[in-house]
């Protein structure tokens, strides 16, 4: 019985994708991403639920470094205020694997699904690549 139980452990371990692990960081060399997610009217808190309860841990999960979020402040141009954060990553051809993964994910789709039953929750996406400057003080990233 355990000649046949341990090759079918091998096979099964193969045959699971390994999860992405992220690759250490040099602040120096990593490339940014600063997203900006314009939330659809009265969408805002459900929008920040999901990054709260999934989105993190799931990009996480797909070799994403979450830098940090932020909440914006109501102006007159945006009196709900937006999302903004921004992630981090080896190169950009990291950047561009994480995602096709991520928006394959079976618990993405699922919880994008559940989470927008009533509607969509972001109209509007802005997304701009950055490298450190020679002259910026040290990112801190993945803590």
């Amino acid at each position: 019985m355990r000649r046949l139980f341990l090759p079918l452990i091998a096979a099964a371990a193969l045959a699971t994708p390994a999860l992405a692990q992220p690759a250490k960081l040099d602040p120096k060399s990593a490339v940014y991403e600063l997203r900006i997610y314009y939330a659809a009217p009265g969408k805002l808190e459900a929008l920040n639920t999901r990054f709260r309860e999934h989105t993190l841990k799931i990009f996480e999960k797909h070799g994403m470094t979450n830098v940090a979020y932020w909440s914006e402040l109501p102006n007159g141009d945006f009196p709900n205020g937006r999302v903004v954060y921004i992630l981090a990553y080896p190169s950009r051809e990291a950047r561009d694997a994480s995602w096709k993964a991520f928006g394959s994910d079976p618990e993405w789709r699922a919880v994008a699904s559940a989470s927008e039953v009533n509607g969509k929750l972001v109209e509007k996406v802005d997304s701009i690549f950055m490298k450190t400057t020679d002259y910026s003080p040290p990112a801190h990233i993945g803590r």
